[in-house]
Formats: structure tokens, C-alpha cells, sequence
């Protein structure tokens, strides 16, 4: 699927999701890179960590409406995001890849390729 904001500026081009319990608590931990997908949706998910990851990753926290209520930007490894009560899913992306042009308050939207 293909993420992007309501400008069309893309944020992933081929994101997947992990929205049973075990792929939501898996993530990306222990993967050396992401391969074959740019962005992980986890959902439902208020909170992140990064633990047994190992690289740096950009962390969208979206509401209910897709709307981007936090940016984290090249998260390293073994840390731990705060509860955004707001949240109800997060796009993980690999560090640096996130455009500067998305911004906290933009509404992204999923183009399905299938």
C-alpha cells in the first residue's frame, strides 16, 4: 500500500500492517533492515519501543483519522516512546527516509496496490 499526505508527497510506497497481536509485538525488533516494504503500520498502538532493533527508524503516532499528532525522527535503537493517549496507530519507517515536509497535523491517506 501506498502512504501519503493530503499534498501527495509520499511517506511509504509499499508499507505493510501488523495488526494481530503476535506481528504487533514482534514489529521490527531483531530485523537487520526492512526488506521487500518501506513502513510498518502497527494498529492498534499508542507507544513504541525499539528494543533488540538495529537501526534508527522514523515513527509517525496517527489517529483515528490518519491525522499525524507526533513525529519521532531517527529513533535509535533500545529507547522508548511515551504514551500518546491521542494515538490509535503508528507508521514506522526507516530512519531518515521520512520527507521533511510531512509535519505534525498533516491527514495521510493509504492508496491500496494490490
Amino acid at each position: 500500500m501506498v502512504v501519503q499526505n493530503q499534498n501527495k508527497i509520499e511517506v511509504a510506497a509499499n508499507a505493510k500492517e501488523a495488526s494481530s497481536m503476535l506481528s504487533r509485538m514482534k514489529g521490527l525488533m531483531f530485523s537487520r533492515e526492512m526488506v521487500g516494504f518501506d513502513g510498518l503500520f502497527i494498529k492498534p498502538c499508542n507507544s513504541i519501543h525499539t528494543f533488540f532493533m538495529n537501526y534508527p527508524i522514523d515513527v509517525l503516532f496517527l489517529n483515528k483519522e490518519m491525522e499525524i499528532i507526533k513525529i519521532k525522527r531517527n529513533l535509535r535503537p533500545w529507547r522508548m516512546t511515551r504514551m500518546y493517549l491521542r494515538a490509535h496507530q503508528v507508521l514506522e519507517l526507516n530512519g531518515g527516509s521520512l520527507d521533511q515536509r510531512i509535519l505534525e497535523g498533516d491527514k495521510l491517506e493509504v492508496i491500496c496496490t494490490n
